[in-house]
Parts: C-alpha cells; structure tokens; sequence
C-alpha cells in the first residue's frame, strides 16, 4: 500500500483533477478476492478495463550447467528471452488447497472477473481485460490434465501460458456481451523479479551481453516503458476490433523504438473452451 500511495501522489501531481482510489486485494487468496470485488460493487456501477497484472516466480533458480551450456550455443537468444530449460521454481500449496502461483496468477483474476460480471458486462457498453503474459509462457510446460502445474518444476510458465489460453475462452463467452480480453508480452523487461532471479554480480557481468543480443532480437524490450509498449498501444485501439485470439508483443528495436506486434496464440478451440471448463468447474 505505500508503493500504491506513492504512485496515487504521483499521479494527483501530475494530474491535479484525477480521481485516484486505492483498494488492497491479495489475488493468491480467494477470501481477499470476493472481499475486493465486494468493495468494487459497492463503490462503482461499471468497470470499463480491468488490468490483470499481478504475478509471482517463487524461488527462481537458475541450472548453473544450461545457463553455460545454452551461453555459448545457437539457443543463447532464445535462452535469455524465454528461460527455456533454464528456469525453474518451486510451489506450494495455499491456505484455499490451490498452487499458489496458480492461483495467483491466474485463478485469483478469473474469480475476480466472474464476480465483476455485472460491472463489466452492461448492455451499450464495452469493456476490457488486459492480461500481463510473458515470454516464458510455453505450451510444453502446461498441460490440461494439471493445469495447476502441481507435478513440473515450471509453474510461472504452465501458469502463463495457462492466462493465454483464458483470455481466448473468455473471448468466445464474453465478447457477444461487450466484454473483451487481450494479452500482452512485454518481452524481457529488468525488473525487481527479473532482478531476483540471480545474484547481482551475475547480472553486472552479463547486461552489456544483454544490450548487444537487442541489436539481434526484438524481444530484449530491457526498460519497463519499453516494455509497456503493447499495453500503451491496446488502450488506444477498440477493443472490438481486436483479434480475439492474439497476444500482442512489445517490441524493441536495435535502435531503441519501440512497437506492438500480434501474434495468435497456438491452440485449438477445443482447447481453450476444455480448459475454460476445467478452471470453472469448482464455482
């Protein structure tokens, strides 16, 4: 809550008429989440986007052995942008019985929009959910026979992948009732989380690595307002004229200039709608 009071100054100061509310809510726990969205109704008649970003990589460790290995091989880029074969992490259980990045990643933003529905979903009106993915999200770490990510050591990937496949399925249920969703990759952004993955001297040695590779690939987006490019770019388009099924890239090039570009999400439809289901069958 002090970071969000900090943000709300910034923005009063920036924007002296801005009406600017602070709610707190835990996405990893359920009982938080339906004491939110209660707060929400009570407070608001609509909601117009909903920004589904909040996400946690517990305990990321690093394979000493494929960081070297991929370091000097043709997968370095791939390696870096990604974490394939190269990141894992370890879960745990929460007090509602659920795998905590699973929950917090994903199922925690699902019960959220179920319970706004009313808000989001008004006849005449148009809403939007926007996802936060990743690079790292892979269809080789999810699986719809456990979604949770209870049996790998990848649960930030199966879950990412996981709110990919989410959105698509939303799409197919909401958009008839003017509810949209997209998702957005803002690429390899170095942030505390990203930060956190290894040690501070690891990072010092590699990050001038880390802007040469950019001048080869335009998924080294490195900044957090390059990264934010997508998401600057979603919020000026309709969001009914969006592919439904695209998850939309930040970009960056050798140069520095950021830009927005799609790319449909590879699953088929029974896919999506099987794992709609899955994660709606407790409700």
């Amino acid at each position: 809550m002090q970071r969000a009071e900090a943000a709300r100054t910034a923005l009063h100061t920036a924007h002296p008429g801005a009406d600017v509310s602070l709610l707190k809510v835990d996405v990893g726990s359920l009982q938080s989440v339906w004491e939110a969205c209660k707060e929400i109704k009570q407070r608001y008649k609509k909601v117009d986007y909903l920004y589904l970003n909040a996400g946690i990589m517990p305990n990321p460790q690093i394979s000493l052995r494929a960081f070297v290995n991929g370091l000097f091989s043709r997968k370095v880029i791939s390696m870096f942008a990604t974490g394939e074969g190269l990141l894992t992490q370890q879960d745990r259980v929460t007090a509602d019985g659920l795998q905590e990045v699973f929950v917090t990643n994903v199922f925690g933003h699902f019960i959220m929009i179920r319970e706004l529905e009313p808000l989001l979903c008004q006849p005449g009106n148009t809403s939007q959910l926007i996802w936060t993915s990743s690079s790292n999200a892979r269809s080789s770490a999810f699986s719809l026979d456990d979604y949770q990510h209870t049996q790998g050591v990848e649960p930030y990937s199966s879950s990412k992948y996981a709110s990919d496949l989410l959105s698509v399925a939303l799409n197919r249920h909401y958009n008839k009732q003017g509810l949209y969703s997209s998702v957005i990759c803002p690429g390899l952004v170095m942030t505390n989380l990203t930060y956190g993955i290894l040690p501070s001297f690891f990072w010092t040695l590699i990050m001038p690595i880390m802007w040469l590779i950019r001048i080869f690939t335009n998924t080294f987006t490195l900044t957090a307002y390059n990264g934010a490019e997508a998401l600057f770019w979603l919020f000026n388009q309709k969001p009914e004229s969006l592919d439904p099924r695209a998850k939309y890239h930040s970009y960056t090039s050798g140069l520095g200039n950021g830009y927005t570009k799609p790319q449909k999400v590879g699953k088929s439809l029974t896919t999506f709608q099987s794992f709609q289901y899955s994660v709606g069958a407790g409700l």
